[in-house]
């Protein structure tokens, strides 16, 4: 049985029109960009979209949520969206300038080779 590309299928009156998950992400599994994983921190970067670039609703939100740092996996549950979609969707985000991961600060290895010799030598001292 064939569905009519014209008709839309429906839960109910209140929920919408039923969206499949790779609709969003126009068929993509894979993200642009770095590897997103759960705790990756991504901000807003402050730019506009450039004009021919259509932000989708999920899009705008997502940019919306990233005003302040948040995690991947933070930003899948309060879009109650797969950890996939929204990786692709944040990609996009990211290739475009819209957002960009934030680091957390890692020690140099200077520091740590520092850091070992003072203990080291505390160690010794005893």
């Amino acid at each position: 049985m064939t569905m009519d590309p014209r008709e839309e299928r429906w839960i109910d009156e209140e929920a919408g029109p039923i969206v499949r998950p790779y609709a969003m992400t126009r068929g993509r599994t894979k993200p642009l960009g770095d590897r997103l994983d759960l705790v990756t921190l991504l901000v807003a970067t402050g730019r506009t979209p450039p004009d021919h670039v259509r932000l989708s609703p999920e899009q705008r939100q997502l940019l919306g949520l990233c005003q302040r740092p948040n995690t991947v996996a933070d930003l899948a549950s309060e879009l109650d969206l797969a950890l996939g979609v929204v990786r692709v969707l944040l990609g996009d985000l990211q290739s475009q300038g819209l957002i960009e991961v934030r680091r957390l600060a890692v020690p140099s290895e200077q520091s740590d080779q520092f850091l070992l010799r003072k203990v080291l030598n505390d160690l010794r001292a005893l």
